[in-house]
């Protein structure tokens, strides 16, 4: 997101944000393309079919019908302008005009009336609902910064099964936005560090906010913006400096993850054995063999021990007024009302399931 200049706060002037969009099926110009092509199509059946029935036409100015005569007919008779000047005098001509031509002089009519519906009312419809579903934005997820690491992490969402109509992402890189539309995600370019822009996409109501701005300074300065509109909104932010990591919570973080240091797990997993780095990656990812699953427990669970739970996951480790309990710790024993439990699933269970 400000991977080259990391933004600051203006006293100048403030920048105005691209409204909330996301992408459609067709591109514009690919549906004016099919449509212009269609209609085309359409007048070239039309002028074959009278440059084959020319005997049933007569032209009263030369009495000659030419290829050229057969065309402009044709354009006069779809457009229903009807000079006169050449006309059909058999009946097999008239019949051709009542039963082809007319079908396809109404569907061309349609053609480019639907084509004037979509490019003008449909779009500014369009940009009407999404106005409106920007002022109605709830439970949604929030992704400021779409590089490489909001990149995977829009990724990751969509593959367990986040719709990926409930994330919004907010850049400044207009190539980076075009890339999220085309994952089906609403995408609003605007600079993160304002309250007004995190306002337009109404932070406070958001599920959760994940914040990778590309540099740490950046990324620090968006959550405290984030945590000032948002007090209640859990945030997940991306920085790379361990020592930057302590600002990045005093900031307002709920999470902080930091890719060099995951990366170094990963280094040394593989040292300490063949299968450990390949493990830990399996874990941290849906497409992998097993993942981790953090969820509430259930009602069902309440009494019983880690060991037994009811998805038939492996319970890891259980969250008990905000301590960590592994499974070999006498807490683990009887699960509580409250508690949250991080669990190892196959990645065939799906986690809407559990």
């Amino acid at each position: 997101m400000f991977e080259d200049h990391p933004p600051k706060r203006s006293v100048g002037p403030r920048r105005r944000f691209s409204p909330l969009r996301r992408a459609v099926q067709i591109p514009v110009w690919g549906d004016l393309g099919i449509r212009l092509s269609i209609a085309l199509a359409l007048i070239m059946l039309v002028v074959m079919i009278h440059w084959w029935d020319r005997d049933g036409l007569i032209d009263n100015t030369d009495g000659h019908v030419s290829f050229l005569d057969v065309v402009y007919f044709t354009m006069i008779s779809i457009t229903t302008t009807g000079f006169g000047d050449i006309a059909p005098i058999s009946d097999r001509a008239r019949l051709v005009e009542a039963v082809i031509v007319t079908p396809v002089r109404f569907a061309v009519l349609f053609i480019f009336v639907g084509t004037a519906y979509n490019f003008l009312i449909k779009r500014s419809w369009e940009k009407f609902r999404m106005a409106r579903i920007q002022d109605q934005l709830s439970n949604h997820v929030v992704v400021l910064g779409f590089g490489v690491s909001g990149k995977e992490a829009v990724e990751e969402l969509i593959e367990r099964g986040t719709d990926p109509a409930c994330i919004v992402v907010m850049d400044t890189a207009p190539e980076r936005l075009a890339h999220a539309e085309d994952m089906g995600c609403n995408v609003i370019e605007a600079d993160a560090t304002r309250d007004d822009n995190l306002r337009a996409l109404r932070i406070d109501k958001a599920q959760t906010v994940l914040v990778s701005a590309g540099r740490d300074d950046a990324s620090i300065l968006i959550v405290l913006t984030v945590r000032h509109l948002a007090p209640n909104v859990p945030i997940s932010v991306v920085v790379r400096a361990d020592d930057n990591e302590l600002l990045a919570r005093q900031a307002g973080a709920d999470k902080v993850i930091n890719p060099v240091r995951f990366t170094g797990l990963l280094l040394a997993g593989s040292a300490r054995g063949a299968h450990i780095a390949e493990y830990l990656a399996d874990l941290a990812s849906v497409t992998g063999r097993v993942q981790l699953v953090e969820r509430p427990v259930h009602p069902e669970e309440i009494g019983k021990p880690l060991s037994d739970l009811a998805t038939g996951g492996r319970g890891m480790r259980i969250y008990r007024n905000g301590r960590a309990c592994g499974f070999w710790e006498p807490e683990t024993d009887a699960l509580q009302a409250g508690d949250v439990v991080v669990e190892i699933l196959p990645s065939t269970t799906k986690e809407s399931d559990v």
